[in-house]
């Protein structure tokens, strides 16, 4: 059974870095949408909306209460984070919420003892709301993902990116269904699962990036193709030490020197796509988002690292 102060919070950790994952989904849904379907996109404009003000939520009750080891590790946001929104706004014209990253940047962790039931209260609430919202989000997807498989509408997104947000969408939900319930979290079973899910996640945004590449970037591309072959394989070992058939350290280990790899890659992409010295079709903000992915992992894998 989780503590008061640990069920507060893990839920606001979770918020600062999956709140902001869904808000940038629904806007790489909302700009990638054809004219004929703008529905699609106001729909898709409007969820992220609601996650703005969700977030903002979880940003003013964080302050203080979220651990310094989570705003350092480049999860919540990055150095690029700002500039790739400002940037992001300017291609799109979408008005993206910069004022919310300006906040994260000035939160400070670990200040003040948690033991609020009134806190308790307004976090519960968060996360039943948060809940409410992911899961019409899964639902849009799905009905999206559907509709694109059965050739009923066509976006700049590949099937398999729409796909792979689904799944963090459903991911997010099932650990805040957890936190509600005040569920303590097994670290041994924890590691399998986040280890399978997450390899797979760096596995597909490196054929994310491969794809969306100039085909004169051959030596990126050459580097992402090499990062998605090493991380299909991290995750079927991760799959086999589930099943006991490899020792779960030596994934571990593995699965946190290529991720610390990619996360460097991601950097110095996000970097250059800022700068204007990468030919692609990659909005920084994306680049951005699946660098922020990336250090949320490796954070945990240090965690693993320790335990198993």
């Amino acid at each position: 059974m989780l503590s008061r102060g640990d069920f507060i919070r893990q839920s606001l950790e979770l918020h600062l870095f999956f709140t902001r994952i869904m808000k940038e989904h629904s806007f790489f849904l909302q700009i990638n949408f054809t004219q004929k379907d703008s529905n699609y996109s106001i729909h898709a404009d409007n969820f992220r909306m609601e996650f703005d003000r969700l977030l903002a939520e979880a940003i003013s009750l964080s302050n203080g209460v979220v651990s310094s080891e989570v705003l350092q590790s480049g999860e919540v946001i990055t150095p690029f984070t700002l500039k790739a929104e400002r940037a992001s706004a300017y291609y799109t014209g979408v008005n993206i919420a910069v004022n919310l990253t300006e906040a994260e940047g000035n939160l400070v962790g670990d200040a003040i003892k948690i033991d609020s039931s009134v806190l308790e209260q307004r976090v519960f609430s968060l996360n039943h709301r948060i809940m409410n919202l992911v899961n019409s989000l899964i639902q849009f997807k799905t009905m999206i993902l559907s509709d694109i498989l059965s050739c009923k509408i066509i976006t700049g997104n590949y099937p398999l990116l729409i796909d792979h947000i689904l799944r963090e969408a459903k991911f997010y939900s099932n650990i805040i269904h957890k936190l509600q319930n005040h569920e303590e979290i097994d670290l041994e079973k924890e590691t399998y699962i986040q280890e399978t899910f997450w390899n797979r996640i760096m596995a597909e945004h490196s054929k994310f990036i491969h794809g969306l590449l100039d085909p004169t970037e051959k030596e990126l591309i050459k580097t992402a193709e090499n990062f998605g072959e090493e991380f299909d394989q991290l995750t079927s070992e991760a799959k086999e030490a589930m099943q006991q058939t490899i020792p779960l350290a030596k994934v571990t280990e593995d699965s946190l020197n290529a991720t610390l790899e990619i996360s460097k890659f991601k950097a110095q992409g996000t970097q250059g796509l800022l700068e204007c010295k990468i030919k692609s079709i990659i909005i920084p903000l994306l680049a951005d988002h699946t660098l922020r992915e990336a250090n949320h992992y490796l954070r945990l894998l240090k965690i693993f690292s320790k335990s198993v």
